[in-house]
Parts: C-alpha cells; sequence; structure tokens
C-alpha cells in the first residue's frame, strides 16, 4: 500500500503589487500632467505607457496569478493592458496602420474602463482604504475624461488632468507604503 505524503508548496514570489501599483501611478500622472495642460503628448509618455505602465503591469499581474491573488491578476494585467492599447490608440494612426479612434469611439472606450475600474472598486471595499482611494479616483477620472471627450469641453478635461495626478499620487503613496511597511516590518505609511 502506498503511503500519501502532503506536499508543501512554499511561495517564493515577492508581493508584485507595489511593482504594479508604481508602474500605474507614475505613468497615471505623468499623462495627466499632460492632460492638465503642463507639456505636450510625446514620447516620454508613450514609452512610460508601453514599459513601464503597460509591460511592468502585466508582469506584476502575472505574479498575483501565481500567488493566487485574483484582484491583483484581474487589475494590474488589465491596466497593462490599458496601458498598451492606449498608445495603440495614439501610434497605429501615425504609422499608417488604422484610423484615428473616432471621439464616439474615445468616449466608449473610456466609458468602458471606466464601468470596469468601478466594478473593482466594488471588491475593494473589502481591502485597504489606500486601494479604495486608488479605484475609487481612478473610476472618478474615467467618468471625467468620457464626459470631457463627448462634450468637448476643455475645462472638463483640465479638471479630469488635475484629478489624474491625484489618483496616480495615491498609487504611488499606496506603493511606497507597502514597500516600506515590508522592509520596516511595521507601519510606516498605513493603507
Amino acid at each position: 500500500m502506498k503511503e500519501e505524503r502532503e506536499v508543501i508548496l512554499k511561495d517564493l514570489y515577492a508581493n508584485p503589487a507595489p511593482l504594479g501599483l508604481f508602474a500605474f501611478g507614475m505613468t497615471t500622472v505623468l499623462l495627466n500632467i499632460h492632460n492638465a495642460g503642463f507639456f505636450a503628448l510625446d514620447s516620454m509618455i508613450l514609452a512610460m505607457g508601453i514599459f513601464y505602465g503597460g509591460v511592468a503591469q502585466v508582469i506584476a499581474g502575472v505574479i498575483e496569478a501565481k500567488k493566487n491573488n485574483t484582484f491583483g491578476f484581474t487589475a494590474f494585467t488589465s491596466y497593462g493592458f490599458f496601458w498598451l492599447t492606449f498608445v495603440g490608440l495614439l501610434v497605429l494612426p501615425k504609422l499608417g496602420l488604422a484610423a484615428p479612434v473616432s471621439v464616439n469611439g474615445l468616449v466608449a472606450y473610456l466609458s468602458m474602463w471606466g464601468l470596469f475600474t468601478f466594478l473593482l472598486f466594488l471588491a475593494t471595499l473589502k481591502q485597504s482604504r489606500a486601494l479604495q482611494m486608488v479605484f475609487g479616483s481612478l473610476t472618478l477620472l474615467f467618468i471625467l475624461l468620457a464626459v470631457g471627450d463627448y462634450t468637448g469641453n476643455a475645462g472638463i478635461k483640465t479638471f479630469a488632468g488635475y484629478e489624474g495626478i491625484v489618483c496616480g499620487c495615491i498609487a504611488i503613496y499606496t506603493a511606497a507604503a507597502q514597500v516600506l511597511n515590508e522592509v520596516w516590518g511595521k507601519v510606516v505609511l498605513p493603507v
């Protein structure tokens, strides 16, 4: 008779959430400094969108999947691909590979991301206040961007830029808190 043995798997992965939150937050701040009117949309924002906002978040999401965190997997991979698709919306027309997105198309795109973000916000109600603030402010950002594009109101788009800077800063704070709290083994920054 064969003896059954229990196999215990050890989690060898670091917490990927700070990487994902830093990637999201820093890219969001930079894009929204542009939206607020401080500088043009240029290669710096596009590169951040592809490599840090996009690729780094997808990597964080894949590690979240390995850690059996459905929320982290869904959020980070989705927003990583948001950044990649957003850059695609801007770059593909310039390369002659697709027609530019229409205003109605952009409003639909932003609205769907707003709905998705709101649904994730509901999941944060069982998580930290910091994550609630990230997803709540991001839901508001997508709504403001969609309304700004739908109405053509430059004031709404500029306000959305300022609100997006706040959203990104909250994500950066949340990432920093997770890193510092883990390194110091105590609450340095509350989340």
